[in-house]
């Protein structure tokens, strides 16, 4: 008689890192997959408006790589990013007033993977990080991966107060400040040139690297171009520039940059050896060959006039579908503009409420590094038609005021 062997015993696998046990998803994705009805009409997304994309000169670009230098478009490619594209990018930001060396810039697979190799670089496990707030979310996210404690900045409709900034540098001993100082995620609010030029002053004086996000700096409808703190006098050897034709040429290239300090540019351009070796060679290259045969400040001028309408039409529409006592921003370029409703709101409970009217905001609880101000809500103005927007703001103050505020 023979006995049957114990069966072996299954142990379970290792947990996952640290990191992505304690790091969630982001909101705004989520709000975005149950939105997916056609019918919502989405203020909720930062999405850019697919009907301005220049795709025939897109698809131009991608022909004439593809047909002149197939074999180089389609290899490996550098690090650093295609030399052509770098040149054009050097161009652009000299012409901006921010002399750059082609050398000086690493191009990534969209900022959003600049944010990450800078934490990967700059960021030791119980860093501080300084940041806005509220804040963009996905840095919050990058910042967190790498295991920063992120210390809020406290500020106003003109951006962070330098005085706060340079107390806090002085209390937390803080590795870097994040900013978008113009036109800013969530809240559409943009850095004066004087707090510019104070939040460059701390830097220099106290010892700060400043990562500068610039995403719509370009998307300007009022008023006039700010100066980018990397440009100002003491913030020159500790100021990260990041930027990206998401937002004027098409979010499906994933291109971005950064320009960077020699030393820790190297260490951001081995980072992303180890992450994805290089950007895609072919989108580089079409990228560069739509800047030599077409005019983008030209295309970003008419994109910005369209968004210029679309955001005149929900400022104009926004006191008839708010409750009494809401308040909101004017901003003078990008995407966004930021809204408090009244106490008790509460705009996470509310959201389900306002998506069964078929319109859709993002609460702005998620953007907060601290207690959040859970009477906000951030609204994206350029997807839709100002016609939309009219539809979406009325369906929006009938959400609000199908429930009770704190529901």
């Amino acid at each position: 008689m023979t006995v049957a062997e114990p069966l072996p015993t299954r142990s379970p696998v290792p947990p996952l890192a640290a990191r992505a046990r304690s790091v969630g998803g982001s909101p705004v994705r989520d709000i975005l997959a149950v939105t997916a009805r056609p019918e919502v009409i989405n203020f909720a997304g930062g999405l850019p408006a697919p009907e301005l994309f220049d795709g025939r000169g897109i698809a131009a670009a991608y022909e004439a790589v593809l047909a002149e230098a197939p074999a180089r478009a389609l290899q490996y490619s550098t690090t650093e990013g295609e030399p052509a594209l770098r040149d054009a990018l050097a161009a652009r930001n000299t012409a901006r007033g921010l002399p750059t060396d082609p050398d000086g810039l690493l191009v990534t697979t969209g900022s959003q993977q600049a944010l990450s190799l800078l934490a990967t670089a700059l960021l030791e496990p119980g860093d501080t990080v300084l940041v806005e707030n509220p804040c963009y979310l996905a840095a919050l996210q990058a910042f967190g991966f790498a295991g920063a404690r992120i210390v809020a900045v406290p500020g106003d409709e003109h951006g962070v107060d330098p005085e706060a900034l340079e107390e806090l540098v002085v209390r937390e001993r803080p590795k870097l400040l994040y900013t978008v100082p113009t036109f800013q995620n969530p809240t559409g609010r943009t850095l004066t040139a004087g707090r510019r030029a104070a939040v460059a002053a701390v830097a220099a004086r106290r010892g700060l690297w400043i990562i500068e996000d610039d995403p719509y700096g370009e998307l300007r409808y009022d008023g006039e171009r700010m100066p980018w703190i990397a440009s100002l006098a003491g913030a020159e050897d500790r100021t990260v520039l990041l930027g990206s034709f998401s937002k004027v040429m098409a979010p499906g290239l994933r291109l971005g940059w950064l320009r960077a300090p020699g030393e820790l540019r190297r260490a951001c351009a081995v980072a992303k050896q180890a992450a994805d070796l290089h950007t895609p060679t072919v989108n580089q290259l079409a990228a560069a060959r739509y800047l030599a045969d077409n005019d983008l400040d030209a295309h970003v001028a008419r994109v910005a006039g369209v968004y210029r309408e679309r955001r005149d039409a929900m400022l104009s529409g926004l006191e008839g579908a708010l409750p009494e006592g809401s308040v909101w921003n004017r901003p003078e370029g990008g995407m966004f503009l930021w809204v408090r409703l009244p106490e008790p709101y509460d705009t996470t409970a509310l959201l389900p409420q306002v998506v069964r009217h078929d319109v859709a905001y993002v609460p702005g609880a998620p953007f907060y590094a601290g207690p959040p101000d859970r009477t906000t809500l951030r609204l994206c103005f350029v997807t839709q038609t100002p016609e939309e927007i009219e539809e979406g703001l009325r369906r929006l103050g009938n959400g609000l005021r199908a429930r009770t505020p704190g529901a």
